[in-house]
């Protein structure tokens, strides 16, 4: 039962027989904690219609309150807020209509389509610590989307294409001697990595001599010969030079693998996939179509540029004067092609970091002159970047956190915490393994997802797997704790509990209204595109559930209608933590 509706319609017909006034709106509010009471009425704005005490207002209101709605079992009235004691028998009935939802929380009517993008790496490197952002984020939202009653693709645009690719390539074919990632026995996007890296050492080497021989550091850059040498083979490959194209498919397909163990570990999955090298010929031939209309303007040294400045930006190029394309080029081919692909999809979330805020503004306008309809429900979900405390990551200078590694270090910590506080009797090797892995992924998950997108994150890895305060960890025992509770419960506890005659215990009253919510943050976090949302109430719950289990006896209690309710509320609290976790992406374990 939603108590404002019911509330609302007679608080107006009590201040109309009261006072002879209509009342346009009510102002409701939580209860403050230092207040007693479920529900609060504000009385201030409603003296711009009835001049007078506030207090006075309130009392007379209140008792009419108390006289007409059997639901309201008492009031108080302090200075100008009017507190409404909610009858225990109306938290039993919303918590027996909770109990009975499977999927409590979720809306199931498809009242939208929409294509998530997330990941999106270049096949120059293996993913990083901000990668890892980018992917739960993406999966999140999606997850979100999904249980606010949209249909959701998931997708990826795989850069497989441009000048850092072939810095990759070109140097594995002037200094790898045709080792392979098996030879090596090294993952294949790590491989690929490394040689992405030695391109830049060399690069920096050629750079070095030229300025040494006078030449500035400008001219330098651009004359390193390694450096030509990649231009000219991104010209081969955009040829279709079938040496250089067989050269790039045997070694993105090395990458490819990388990537698959990498999501598979990380636990997140997409519906499809596209390739910037299938994509930016589609953008080109828009672009083309676009010079034509006035959209775009070629210049004389033929590269081609949208003016924004009506728009209050400045002009983009969209193709470079020797015809290659730019990233701007691929990302126009690839939106037309999803919506060609998926003709049911009414919006786009681009899961990219903040440093492409303008790249997006961009983009979304050019296609809005483009003439496509939807391109008015294109949403960048710009976030913060991920800083660990020694600073700043480089792809380049191989200074970055490997998604791997991070992964594995992630589970030794919560190994050596889980062993420190000595909770794992009689687990088998292969259970503990298992564990540790749950709460050092569930750890990391939480700790990048319980902050707002926007925000920059500091990482600190032994903080985020702390069995204290609001991390995944904590929330994972809670919720194991729930289940120890449950497995102890020997009797039938699923029956409805007749609620005559019953009183609840304050305790119980806050966690049926923290549990009673949960549907509107899903709501929240889906409109806000923000995980942090439903992190956050998750830790909220289980404070509200861990404060009830220090007050409240459960199993110990006599009366077998009591027990039966607070056993039930206990395993909803369980139910609702895995629903939340599992939006999250966060698998929760039964024991711990």
């Amino acid at each position: 039962m939603n108590i404002q509706a019911l509330l609302e319609p007679k608080v107006k017909e009590g201040f109309l027989t009261l006072f002879e006034i209509k009342l346009p709106t009510v102002e409701f509010q939580a209860t403050r904690k230092d207040f007693e009471g479920d529900i609060t009425i504000v009385i201030f704005p409603m003296l711009r219609y009835k001049k007078g005490d506030p207090v006075q207002i309130g009392e007379r209101l209140g008792n009419y309150i108390i006289e007409n709605i059997e639901e309201i079992k008492e009031f108080n009235v302090v200075k100008g807020f009017l507190n409404l004691v909610i009858n225990d028998q109306v938290y039993i009935k919303n918590f027996n209509k909770i109990h009975r939802q499977e999927n409590f929380g979720f809306t199931t009517n498809v009242n939208n389509v929409v294509m998530v993008e997330y990941s999106s790496p270049n096949t120059n490197k293996p993913l990083h610590l901000g990668h890892i952002r980018n992917n739960l984020l993406g999966y999140s939202v999606a997850e979100i989307l999904k249980a606010s009653g949209k249909k959701v693709y998931k997708t990826q645009i795989i850069n497989n294409r441009g000048i850092h690719i072939c810095k990759s390539m070109l140097a594995w074919k002037k200094f790898g001697n045709k080792e392979t990632p098996l030879s090596t026995g090294l993952k294949g996007d790590k491989f690929v990595g490394n040689y992405y890296v030695k391109f830049d050492k060399e690069y920096k080497k050629e750079v070095r001599k030229l300025i040494g021989r006078g030449i500035s550091e400008i001219e330098a850059k651009k004359q390193a010969p390694i450096l030509q040498e990649a231009q000219q083979m991104l010209l081969k490959w955009e040829a279709n030079d079938p040496d250089v194209v067989d050269l790039w498919k045997m070694m993105n397909g090395w990458v490819y693998d990388g990537f698959d163990i990498t999501y598979k570990n990380l636990g997140v999955d997409f519906d499809t996939l596209y390739y910037e090298s299938d994509t930016y010929l589609l953008g080109k031939n828009f672009i083309k179509k676009g010079i034509a209309k006035g959209i775009f303007i070629e210049k004389e040294d033929g590269s081609v540029w949208c003016d924004l400045s009506e728009e209050g930006l400045d002009e983009k190029l969209v193709l470079r004067s020797d015809g290659t394309a730019v990233y701007m080029t691929q990302d126009i081919g690839t939106a037309i092609q999803r919506v060609k692909d998926h003709p049911d999809i009414n919006g786009m979330v681009y899961t990219v970091g903040n440093e492409q805020d303008y790249h997006f503004k961009v983009l979304f306008l050019i296609l809005k002159k483009l003439g496509f309809s939807w391109a008015t429900q294109l949403y960048h979900l710009s976030y913060g970047m991920v800083d660990l405390p020694s600073g700043k990551m480089k792809s380049r200078e191989g200074t970055v956190v490997d998604a791997d590694d991070l992964m594995i270090e992630m589970a030794t910590t919560a190994k050596n915490i889980s062993q420190e506080l000595g909770k794992l009797e009689g687990y088998s090797e292969q259970e503990k393994l298992e564990l540790y892995n749950i709460i050092g992924l569930g750890a990391l998950k939480y700790f990048i997802l319980k902050v707002d997108p926007k925000k920059r994150i500091l990482f600190d890895p032994k903080a985020s797997v702390d069995f204290q305060g609001n991390t995944g960890p904590f929330i994972q025992y809670t919720y194991a704790r729930i289940q120890s509770i449950l497995r102890k419960a020997t009797f039938d506890f699923k029956q409805e509990v007749n609620e005559v005659g019953i009183s609840l215990h304050p305790k119980e009253k806050e966690l049926i209204k923290q549990l009673e919510i949960y549907p509107e943050i899903i709501k929240q976090s889906a409109d806000n595109y923000s995980p942090a949302i439903i992190a956050n109430y998750t830790y909220d719950l289980v404070k509200e559930f861990n404060s009830f289990y220090q007050n409240v006896s459960i199993l110990g209690e006599t009366d077998e209608r009591k027990k039966i309710i607070r056993v039930q509320l206990a395993n909803k609290v369980a139910n609702v933590i895995k629903s939340a976790f599992g939006l999250l992406g966060i698998e929760v374990p039964n024991r711990m």
